[in-house]
């Protein structure tokens, strides 16, 4: 049975909506799909009993649900017969800019259950890059699920993918008490840096292909100007370039290179969608321009003398000043710390060129600086995608994760920082379950 907190809002949602068609007949066991109801100015949110496709949301078996919408954002909750007393709040990644909400089911729904682990995710009740709000709306699902349970949970763990790494890290610092321990995947863990990363990639590709861009710039000035970019760069260069701002030389970055530019977005190659000067670096949230490369030093090369095409693209490529900083609270862009007080293990694909492997250096760093080190453990993965994981590699982390809090003793990770190991061939076997088609077997 599926308890729902939302169907008075969302029947009177459907009287007041007269063009909309009516839902189809649901099972005798199984709710019928609402319309969306009114959220946030600009926003609607998405019926939690329903599937983006239509399909019913309901228990697996031996277990029970509770659905509904709080605070403008819609959760679901499931708690299995025997529950161990123990939570995982799931957030998601980043959603686009669109103007329905909705919520999801972590990829390890079935695995919690197996442990007896209830999970509860969110929606929130925004959509964009809004770290701050789903920080607000995850957080909340602690009190959500006591008061739809009845029961408080002894320990809660918080998990989040892409995006959702950037909520877990800002979330445990925000709110130290609240989390036992913490897993990120594919995660945001360098705050604006992700930003820069996405400067360097397009500018960098333009001074060496000898085009000049702006920043800011719109879509109609810029798309020409990616035209020539594309045909003109050394992509050799450029691919070198890259992989040194996205973690440093490592297994098969050619492969990824390759994957990455072939995709697109918004009639743009993937990485030239990306640059921050489309929206003046304020990626569509923050009070102003967030990336900076002033000081940045661009290598293709490892020698410990620049070379001297080295110092013609430092010379050439487009210098851009910030206006605006990671915000130390919950508004624009969150700040991320690096100050645990609680275990983080995390798991990173290394090609992926979205949301890069550098994102665990920088938090590995930060970890370091602040006396933290022993509260990170980060695990690489030879995957080209964004949060390509299988089930087994995740399994094996959140089970590494909980063992961890439950016995104090740290698991075993890589040597992120260690620049020979990482661009060592055999970087990411340890902790990848299978072998992917863009790398050798281990």
């Amino acid at each position: 049975m599926i308890f729902s907190r939302n169907r008075i809002a969302a029947a009177l949602a459907l009287s007041l909506l007269a063009m909309t068609p009516a839902p189809a007949q649901a099972g005798p066991t199984e709710a019928a799909c609402t319309a969306p109801v009114q959220g946030r100015p600009g926003y609607t949110i998405a019926d939690p009993d329903c599937e983006l496709d239509g399909t019913p949301f309901a228990a697996l078996p031996d277990a029970r649900v509770f659905t509904g919408i709080e605070d403008d954002a819609a959760y679901r909750i499931e708690v299995p017969k025997r529950w161990n007393g123990q939570l995982v709040v799931y957030a998601h990644g980043y959603r686009g800019t669109g103007t329905t909400v909705y919520v999801d089911n972590p990829a390890l729904r079935q695995h919690y259950l197996d442990r007896g682990f209830a999970w509860a995710a969110s929606s929130y009740a925004t959509n964009g890059y809004d770290v701050g709000q789903g920080v607000r709306d995850t957080h909340a699902l602690i009190d959500v699920f006591r008061q739809e349970t009845g029961r408080s949970a002894r320990k809660v763990y918080i998990t989040g993918a892409s995006m959702g790494g950037h909520v877990t890290a800002v979330a445990i610092e925000e709110f130290p008490r609240a989390f036992a321990g913490a897993m990120p995947t594919c995660g945001v863990l360098g705050d604006v840096e992700l930003f820069d990363y996405f400067l360097d990639a397009n500018v960098t590709a333009a001074a060496l292909a000898g085009v000049d861009i702006a920043f800011p710039t719109d879509a109609v000035t810029f798309a020409p100007q990616v035209a020539e970019i594309t045909k003109k760069v050394d992509k050799e260069q450029w691919s070198n370039v890259l992989e040194r701002r996205s973690g440093g030389e490592r297994p098969n970055f050619d492969s990824a290179f390759a994957y990455w530019n072939a995709a697109s977005q918004a009639g743009l190659p993937f990485l030239f969608s990306l640059y921050p000067g489309l929206t003046g670096g304020t990626a569509g949230i923050a009070p102003g321009n967030l990336t900076d490369n002033r000081h940045t030093f661009y290598r293709s090369t490892d020698g410990w003398k620049p070379t001297a095409a080295e110092w013609r693209l430092n010379r050439d490529v487009l210098r851009v000043k910030r206006t605006a900083v990671a915000d130390p609270g919950l508004n624009g862009v969150p700040r991320i710390d690096g100050k645990p007080r609680i275990p983080v293990l995390s798991l990173h694909g290394i090609g992926d060129l979205f949301v890069p492997f550098s994102m665990e250096q920088e938090y590995a760093r930060e970890t370091l600086r602040n006396g933290r080190a022993h509260l990170f453990v980060s695990r690489a993965v030879r995957d080209i995608t964004h949060c390509g994981f299988s089930q087994p590699e995740l399994r094996q982390g959140f089970d590494d994760l909980v063992r961890w809090v439950e016995t104090g003793r740290r698991p075993a990770g890589d040597a992120i920082l260690d620049r020979r190991k990482v661009a060592a061939a055999s970087f990411g076997c340890r902790f990848t379950i299978g072998v992917r088609g863009n790398y050798p077997p281990c």
